[in-house]
Parts: C-alpha cells; sequence; structure tokens
C-alpha cells in the first residue's frame, strides 16, 4: 500500500484501475473528465490492460458498456450532469439486463441556466433507474467504493448496476491523501469476473427479451429483490474489505455525534464533512446535535435510518436538490421511511448548495437553530431576496 496526493477524480480512477476492467467506455464531460483522461494515461502506459473505447457521446458510453457488459467484461464508464441525462434512456435497460456495471457520476448542477458546478439533482433525478447508488465523502472512499463496487454489483444475488456520485469539483477536483492499496491486495479482495448472464456459443440464451403483461412484474420484482439483496452484500463486502485494507465503513449510513443527539441533520456527499464541523462547535456550547450521512440512497437505509432517530425531537434533511413543485428528493425518501415507523417529531427540509452555491457553517448553525423551533416544510438556505 502506498500512499498519494489525489484528486477525488484521480483517486477513482486508481481505484477502478485497481479493479482490472476489461472495458471502458468513455467520453468527456467537466468535471468528470480526468477520471478517464487517467485511465485512458494508466492504459496507454500498460498500467491497466482494459479495451479503451472512445465513443461518441454519453448515449453510446452506456450503451458500449452494456454491450462489453453482456459478453462476460467486466466494464467502466463515466459521467456527469446532461451527460448522464442523456445516458437516461439506457439506464433501466443496463438494470433490466442485470448488467453489473460500475458507473462513477461527478455530481453537477443540470442545466437551464447552464452551469458546471455541483449540485445532485442529475443522479437524484435517476434514482428510481434500477441502479444502486452511492455518494462519497472525500477522496479514500471514492477509490475505496470503485472497488467495492466491482464486487457489489458482480454477486450473484445483486446483478444490479453501481452509480457512485463524487460531488463536482468539491470532491473531484479537491486533493487530499490517499492510501492506494496494492494490486496484489487489491486482486485478493475482488476476484476475477466470472457470469452466467453473457451471450455464449456453448450455451446459447435468449437476452434483451420482450416480457409482455403477463411476465413483465415478476422481471420487475426480481430486479427489485436484487438491490434489496445489496443489503447483506454491502456489509458483507466491508467486511472482507476492512480484513483486506484495514479501513472500515459503517454500511448504508454514518452517523456522526447522534447517540444522545436532540436534533439531527441527514445529508449525504460532501455536505457531511461541513455538518460534522458544525455538530463539534455547537457541542462545544453543550447543545445537543448530530448529523447522519447516507452513504446509498438505494437500496434505502429504512431501517438504520429509523433506530438512529430514535428519541430525537426534530430532524432536517440538507440536500443539494429540489424536485420542482414538491420539495426535495432525499427529503421524501426519509420522510416516508418515517411514517412509516410511526414517527411524529418535526421533519424539515434545506435545498441548499444548488448550482455550487457555497454552504457555509453559518447556514449549517441557522438550521440547527430553526430546528428547535420544530418547523415542518421546505426551506431554500441563502436564498437571495
Amino acid at each position: 500500500m502506498t500512499k498519494e496526493f489525489l484528486s477525488g477524480n484521480e483517486a477513482f480512477a486508481y481505484g477502478v484501475k485497481l479493479s482490472r476492467p476489461h472495458v471502458i467506455s468513455a467520453y468527456p464531460i467537466t468535471p468528470q473528465t480526468t477520471v478517464v483522461e487517467k485511465l485512458a494515461t494508466l492504459v496507454e502506459r500498460g498500467e491497466l490492460k482494459a479495451d479503451f473505447i472512445h465513443v461518441e457521446s454519453e448515449h453510446s458510453a452506456l450503451s458500449a458498456a452494456i454491450g462489453a457488459s453482456a459478453v462476460g467484461a467486466r466494464t467502466f464508464t463515466a459521467t456527469s450532469s446532461q451527460g448522464l441525462l442523456y445516458m437516461a434512456e439506457c439506464l433501466p435497460y443496463a438494470a433490466g439486463g442485470r448488467f453489473p456495471i460500475v458507473m462513477m457520476n461527478a455530481n453537477r448542477s443540470t442545466a437551464l441556466p447552464w452551469n458546471i458546478y455541483g449540485d445532485q439533482r442529475d443522479s437524484l433525478t435517476l434514482l428510481d433507474s434500477g441502479w444502486i447508488q452511492s455518494y462519497a465523502k472525500d477522496a479514500q472512499e471514492a477509490l475505496d467504493l470503485a472497488l467495492m463496487s466491482f464486487y457489489i454489483a458482480e454477486d450473484k444475488r445483486v446483478a444490479t448496476p453501481v452509480m457512485v456520485n463524487l460531488d463536482g469539483f468539491t470532491l473531484t477536483h479537491t486533493y487530499e491523501a490517499v492510501e492506494v492499496p496494492s494490486d496484489d491486495d487489491a486482486e485478493g479482495f475482488l476476484p476475477d469476473y466470472e457470469t452466467d448472464n453473457k451471450l455464449s456459443l456453448e450455451e446459447p440464451k435468449n437476452m434483451a427479451f420482450t416480457a409482455g403483461p403477463d411476465t413483465n412484474t415478476e422481471f420487475k420484482y426480481k430486479e427489485h429483490l436484487g438491490v434489496l439483496a445489496a443489503r447483506d452484500v454491502i456489509s458483507e463486502c466491508e467486511g472482507r474489505f476492512e480484513k483486506y485494507f484495514g479501513r472500515k465503513y459503517t454500511g448504508l449510513v454514518e452517523q456522526y455525534r447522534t447517540e444522545d443527539a436532540e436534533y439531527i441533520i441527514i445529508t449525504l456527499g460532501t455536505l457531511y464533512k461541513s455538518v460534522c464541523e458544525c455538530v463539534d462547535k455547537l457541542r462545544d456550547r453543550n447543545q445537543k446535535v448530530g448529523c447522519l450521512r447516507l452513504r446509498y440512497l438505494r437500496p434505502f437505509p429504512k431501517a438504520e435510518l429509523i433506530e438512529a432517530l430514535k428519541g430525537v425531537k426534530a430532524v432536517g434533511v440538507l440536500e443539494k436538490d429540489i424536485s420542482f413543485g414538491n420539495e426535495g428528493t432525499v427529503y421524501t425518501n426519509v420522510c416516508s421511511a418515517l411514517q412509516q415507523s410511526g414517527f411524529n417529531q418535526p421533519c424539515s427540509n434545506y435545498i441548499a448548495g444548488l448550482g455550487g452555491r457555497d454552504v457555509p457553517l453559518s447556514d449549517i448553525e441557522e438550521i440547527f437553530s430553526d430546528l428547535k423551533r420544530e418547523q415542518n416544510g421546505v426551506h431554500f438556505v441563502g436564498l437571495e431576496e
């Protein structure tokens, strides 16, 4: 294992390299581009033995990945924002075909207005496409999620593609010290890819077929079970990961100072670090506050949320997203889980960071103050009058 000074994008590229994909299909888009540039360099130098396919669009990138996966290849692609939306037609094809593709998405605002900076409306728009979705908080987790995502996706109980999300610029272009596993350790952790879900002359089968009203529901139900099965596989994967590399992860959620907290902010991605810093500041003033990070949004951590929020007085969901005309998508999912548990404390939604706007600690501190007023509803943070 070595320690390197890497951006989030570079760290993720090293994680992909360690995963030994057979095929990489690539189309550039800011702020994802340096991921595939780094992988192209590694392939050119002979440090990664993979077919690197330059395609003409994001739609083609995922289409090529689907084709490669359909012949039994371990496959990777990456995108961002409008590129992810351009891929939208292909996402349910990959999920419905049970192709364990791993894709990195650099979270970025969607147009219009045109904006290259980071919020999470791109991935959350496609939350129901059938893919597992995870959100990294830093460059180390980005690398580790790249490696773990192939393990999770390729488990036969799951057989589902995985989208790993990195906050645009805030994470993709920020440099940090990152521990990079050795090739031998990575190979021990992640076995060579083997699958029966592929085109074969020796064992011919029908793939990507039509299913009418008489059988379609059963196929969708199996797809649903595959995503649910990821819960146990993620836990098993993280236990295996800790044995090989010594780093421990906490499943579908991560908690910070929540044990006795009366007020908790739920968030995802890099905002978690800012909220944790604010929690420490307020704890020094004897305020019982905490933070919970959603590491995965699919499968959704319903049981973990319900357990973590027992006894709290109010909850806030802080997200870089808005479902226009309603509320934040993360808030919708959280409220649904809490309603089913009988949770009857105030739960408010805070929309922040759209188009890459900074979310200072003062805004987060104000959110905690707002929670004490026990207000429900949707609030836009730092809105210019």
